[in-house]
């Protein structure tokens, strides 16, 4: 298969995200939240959990802690208590207790809008800031999550494996208007299509651009033989 040149990957990422706009037009932030603030903290608990797990746990979260004042003032056993479920909670609560903590003191309570001060916060990586700045801030952003890497790579618009890497590389294929609905919607796909096992390349939308959808194709067609096979033999 020869090279792809980068203004021929570019015109494809356009493609791609017509195409994603087209079938998931309303696809939206799954964290619910009210503001910046209960968005940062949703996602850092996001972390290894899944999000209708954290959107439980937040539900009781924030109208007990409200305010980065609150959460930042609150007794740790009590926040562990409450985080408990989304796993990892002890190293969670001292996130989100920082992240608050760091909030009031050096924002004067609100979230910040600059990526370079969202990353000062305990907990706050790039994607972190990332999903803030896009989702609660309207701020172009490219939130580089599993979805995120495993899609990007299945279709070839990106080489790394490093997430900071796959936000340079897919930020020099869209331009930013595009940046947070096409992170928004990869998600979504990744979800609802494109799952690390087992993607489901024949009812994709995205087929005709993704280099691994005929390989992906080509390896379930046997697959689908043999499980039509060894039923006609279990009748």
């Amino acid at each position: 298969m020869p090279t792809e040149s980068h203004e021929a990957r570019r015109a494809r990422a356009g493609r791609i995200a017509k195409r994603l706009a087209r079938a998931y037009p309303e696809a939206r932030c799954a964290l619910e939240h009210r503001d910046a603030f209960e968005l940062l903290i949703a996602t850092i608990l996001s972390a290894q959990c899944t999000d209708a797990k954290v959107n439980e746990v937040t539900a009781l979260l924030f109208p007990k802690y409200p305010t980065a004042q609150a959460l930042a003032a609150a007794d740790a056993a009590d926040v562990e208590a409450i985080v408990r479920p989304t796993g990892f909670y002890r190293q969670k609560t001292k996130s989100i207790q920082a992240a608050a903590q760091g909030i009031v003191a050096d924002f004067a309570g609100q979230v910040p809008r600059a990526l370079e001060q969202l990353v000062t916060l305990r907990g706050v990586a790039r994607k972190t800031a990332n999903v803030v700045r896009g989702v609660a801030f309207g701020e172009p952003g490219l939130a580089i999550d599993t979805h995120m890497q495993r899609v990007n790579r299945r279709l070839g618009l990106v080489r790394s494996e490093e997430p900071d890497e796959i936000e340079r590389e897919l930020a020099a294929l869209l331009p930013e208007r595009e940046w947070t609905p096409f992170t928004l919607r990869v998600i979504h796909h990744g979800r609802v299509c494109c799952q690390a096992q087992r993607p489901r390349c024949e009812a994709c939308p995205l087929a005709e651009e993704c280099p691994s959808a005929r390989k992906f194709l080509a390896e379930a067609k046997p697959r689908a033989i043999s499980q039509r096979a060894r039923a006609r033999r279990t009748r």
